[in-house]
């Protein structure tokens, strides 16, 4: 049974009377937006697209240029672009942004009423693309492109109840064989795609004939390595909120989300940490994965104005006031492969680790 796209057991979890407190010593905050980046929002024609995209490559410097992070960069950001709607010359503009230090480029699809083999050839064709005409995306171990994603409509592995918005069971071995290196869809609370697993670096295994089998996984672990046919997911933050209540009752529910009427905020951030979501054994790793839609202008007026200096302002200042408070700006890509290191024993974050 669900509850507002939530399983019942999940509203449990989340409900349960806990402080996760930090642990004592150093920790480490990796911070990650996941930007469902959608210049074509609201059917807009290619000179407004392209006006949506320009701002983002002249306001994003001026911004946030002058913000650093304990490893003295400025912060990332990664854009999800959508492989069916793709316009070459935005993207060349992200690129620009992206070859400046600033993020990076990713894959984002919707898609309804597909099959293994169609949803194969997209994204084998679109991360060649991305790769070969604007030098973004890396090469994976077996030469070809590797990729982040996020899947469209929230409904990854065809996890919607009605089969719309996918249509592929077994999304999740697709992803594996066309070379996706983690999904960063999660979480899509309220929407009932949302999985059993909350507040979770996680990895699953597509089943044959199965839909959602992301549902359940297994924990991302300090001296655990993953069999090669396991997916990587990376969810944000999922909690009640306590100091939002609906009618001066319920919680509101806190999904990581950014976007104009919800700005990052001091109190947000520490809702995002206590939920906790760490490599088994090594807790003093935090890793925050947000998302947005940060093509929209009332989104953008947020990410790229006062609110979310105010929020840098705020960590620098935590940092400031207590050394054992380290954070760090990362892209997916880069959170993924801090992810790994943690598995390997890794015990002290090296920017290194990062080439």
């Amino acid at each position: 049974m669900r509850l507002k796209g939530i399983p019942l057991d999940v509203i449990a979890s989340l409900a349960a009377p806990r402080r996760r407190r930090l642990p004592q010593g150093p920790v480490h905050v990796f911070i990650a937006i996941a930007d469902h980046y959608e210049p074509m929002v609201g059917g807009a024609p290619l000179s407004q697209q392209m006006e949506r995209v320009e701002r983002w490559v002249r306001q994003y410097p001026e911004s946030l240029g002058d913000f650093r992070d304990c490893w003295g960069r400025p912060p990332r950001h990664t854009f999800f672009y959508p492989a069916e709607v793709y316009e070459p010359e935005p993207v060349e503009r992200l690129a620009h942004l992206c070859r400046v230090g600033y993020g990076e480029v990713e894959i984002h699809l919707h898609h309804d009423n597909d099959t293994a083999s169609n949803l194969k050839e997209t994204l084998l064709r679109f991360a060649d693309t991305l790769r070969s005409e604007h030098g973004l995306l890396r090469d994976g171990p077996d030469g070809r492109p590797t990729y982040g994603f996020v899947h469209g409509n929230w409904a990854l592995d065809n996890s919607r109840p009605d089969g719309r918005w996918c249509g592929v069971d077994n999304e999740l071995k697709v992803l594996v064989e066309t070379g996706c290196y983690g999904d960063f869809t999660l979480p899509s609370a309220p929407n009932p795609t949302q999985t059993r697993m909350v507040n979770s670096i996680y990895y699953a295994r597509g089943v044959d004939g199965c839909r959602k089998s992301h549902d359940r996984g297994v924990r991302s672990r300090v001296g655990v390595i993953p069999a090669p046919e396991d997916l990587l997911l990376v969810q944000g933050p999922l909690a009640l909120d306590w100091s939002r209540r609906k009618f001066g009752l319920a919680p509101s529910l806190e999904n990581g989300e950014i976007h104009g009427g919800f700005p990052p905020s001091c109190r947000r951030l520490a809702l995002w940490l206590n939920a906790s979501v760490t490599v088994e054994g090594r807790e003093n790793w935090r890793f925050i994965k947000l998302h947005t839609h940060g093509a929209k202008e009332s989104n953008a007026d947020v990410l790229l104005g006062g609110p979310t200096c105010d929020f840098h302002q705020t960590l620098r200042r935590l940092h400031l006031a207590d050394a054992d408070f380290n954070y760090y700006y990362v892209t997916t890509w880069e959170m993924t492969q801090l992810i790994h290191a943690a598995e390997c024993g890794v015990e002290q974050p090296q920017l290194e680790l990062l080439s």
